[in-house]
């Protein structure tokens, strides 16, 4: 006979083996900034040691044909956050600025737009973002934190509000608008230099000026020089900073310690949620330039600088992953990794040699169109006991099938807005064979670059390019006289007909079919002017590119452009500020890091 005791033990059991059964899975996404899919070792290289990158794979579902939405961070982010083509929450470009460029800037990620961390926050999730956002601050005022992480369903938010670039680190270099910061240097210099040479001119005598002339031209200087000083002089404290959640913590942030910070802060946001539900988006800093110099890992690698960062990503994987499990986690946690898009070929110098990504037997990179070094990524997903391990998926994928996924697995069903991804898990446990993606659709700005077909029944994956980006110099590799290529006017090249391949058989995109050598040329272009012309007719008038002269307007409101001018340039009183504006400036506690 069972004495009481035991009985209410057993009671116990079955009722926390039923929570158990009833808890929705935890998500850990990981996402490299400018990875190159040719750089890890379960993706084919052999020459950067990658194990807890590769041991993911190994251990859960690897996908070959994982797309970014966009070949740049802004838009690319924007897509995968919110499951949608940029274009939908207006953060595709229709000219030279393609990415966010100042934190004082009005444009990010609109408000009305939903996230899939706002989604699981209604779900009952605790959610954070370790790492990069760049996808605005503020949209009127200082504090408004209308583009706000916080704001987008993530409770929790540490990190960089913008990015790592150049201007963060003395001496690497400048990253925005070079060119212009040029132009308006020489002419703050000219009109100093005028200035002077006229008030030597008038004081020796020999010509009469005008005082006005002299007292117009000193306040021109002193406008020139600050538009010039504040906005570009002053990158670094307006860019390179650090918050959490909505208070400025380190301005300007202290590049040499960033590495360790993010990924204690992911570590102990994981530590903190153990029993609970969360999703913990850690978005790195790496491999984007300027390269970190940590000394555990300087100089380890056989690939300079770049190979040091990755290896040091490597190791930073497998310390999330070590976090993971040794809180029993693993069997309810779907572990995520990717990258924003591919890596950057351009950026080199004569010191530290390639400090930018390869994209393995892939087309093009960074910034590139929809050349398929810039879009293809890595994708590989571990979850044990409900992911076989070491299965490889060759269907084409989406990072914005993540949004769908994560809804549906934390149970999500209530309706939504237009989506552009798909639920994964079909083809994740091996339930499903073929991508719902019959097309996508592969944007550079607003512009409409090309389409991949997967057609019912074949093997084959067609994709056309309705144009590509002008190389220079001529007969390079990628764009190295700009550095970025861009999307729109002389510096593309429009093709008619298109230029059509089979990713198939020709995934470095080397020998454009003709009707000569596909028999189904005429049918896939047919087919694929058909599937644009449905896309379209799912976007608003203002989301469609200038060139395409469709009147459709089927979602509910319009989306107001966040790329222009007006909205990307520096605004003082939008600036977030550690102190009082403008004398920011601030230090985290580091000591125990």
């Amino acid at each position: 006979m069972w004495s009481p005791v035991l009985a209410h033990v057993l009671f116990y059991l079955v009722l926390a083996a039923g929570d158990e059964v009833d808890r929705k899975p935890n998500f850990v996404l990981i996402m490299v900034d400018d990875l190159g899919i040719g750089d890890i070792g379960c993706y084919g290289n052999d020459t950067i040691r990658t194990p807890n990158i590769d041991r993911l794979a190994a251990e859960g579902v690897k996908l070959t044909q994982h797309i970014a939405a966009a070949p740049l961070c802004t838009p690319s982010r924007a897509a995968f956050m919110t499951g949608r083509y940029a274009l939908r929450s207006g953060l595709g470009s229709t000219g030279r600025v393609q990415v966010l460029l100042f934190l004082g800037g009005s444009g990010g990620l609109p408000p009305s737009e939903t996230t899939f961390a706002k989604r699981l926050q209604q779900q009952g999730y605790t959610t954070g973002l370790v790492g990069k956002w760049h996808l605005g601050v503020n949209c009127e005022q200082r504090g408004d934190h209308c583009h706000h992480p916080n704001q987008h369903g993530f409770s929790y938010f540490y990190g960089l509000p913008f990015t790592l670039f150049n201007d963060c680190v003395p001496g690497e270099g400048n990253d925005v608008l070079a060119d212009l910061q040029h132009t308006l240097r020489s002419l703050t210099m000219f009109l100093g230099v005028g200035l002077f040479t006229l008030v030597c001119v008038r004081m020796c005598g020999l010509l009469k000026v005008s005082l006005w002339i002299l007292v117009a031209l000193f306040f021109a200087s002193i406008l020139a020089t600050s538009v010039w000083y504040m906005p570009f002089k002053l990158l670094r404290t307006w860019n390179c900073i650090l918050m959490r959640d909505q208070e400025v913590i380190e301005q300007p942030m202290t590049v040499e310690t960033l590495p360790q910070r993010l990924l204690g802060e992911a570590q102990h946001f994981i530590k903190r949620n153990v029993d609970q539900p969360f999703l913990l988006f850690f978005s790195l800093a790496h491999v984007h330039t300027p390269l970190f110099k940590t000394p555990a890992f300087a100089g380890k690698s056989r690939h300079g600088r770049y190979g040091d960062n990755l290896e040091e990503v490597d190791w930073m994987i497998g310390k999330m992953t070590e976090t993971v499990d040794s809180l029993g986690l693993a069997n309810n946690t779907l572990m995520y990794f990717t990258s924003d898009h591919g890596g950057h070929l351009e950026v080199a110098d004569s010191i530290t040699g390639q400090k930018g990504g390869w994209n393995g037997i892939y087309k093009g990179g960074k910034a590139m169109g929809a050349w398929e070094g810039g879009i293809r990524v890595p994708g590989i997903f571990r979850w044990p006991g409900r992911l076989d391990a070491g299965r490889v998926v060759d269907e084409p994928t989406s990072l914005m099938d993540l949004y769908p996924t994560l809804k549906y697995l934390a149970k999500d069903t209530k309706p939504d807005r237009q989506s552009d991804g798909y639920n994964l898990m079909p083809l994740l446990e091996g339930k499903a064979e073929r991508s719902e993606h019959k097309f996508l659709f592969h944007y550079c700005g607003v512009n409409l670059n090309a389409v991949r077909w997967h057609p019912a029944g074949s093997d084959s994956v067609f994709k056309v390019h309705f144009f590509t980006p002008n190389f220079s110099p001529p007969g390079a590799g990628g764009c190295y006289d700009t550095k970025v290529c861009l999307c729109h006017g002389d510096h593309v090249t429009h093709h008619n007909p298109p230029l059509l391949y089979d990713l198939f058989h020709d995934p470095s995109e080397s020998s454009p079919l003709t009707p000569d050598t596909e028999p189904r040329y005429a049918e896939i272009l047919e087919q694929t002017a058909k599937a644009v012309e449905k896309h379209r007719n799912t976007l608003t008038h203002q989301q469609v590119s200038a060139d395409t002269h469709s009147e459709s307007n089927s979602e509910a409101h319009s989306v107001q452009n966040q790329m222009t001018w007006e909205k990307i340039l520096w605004r003082p009183w939008l600036q977030p500020c550690c102190g009082t504006f403008p004398f920011c400036g601030c230090k985290e506690d580091t000591k125990n890091i």
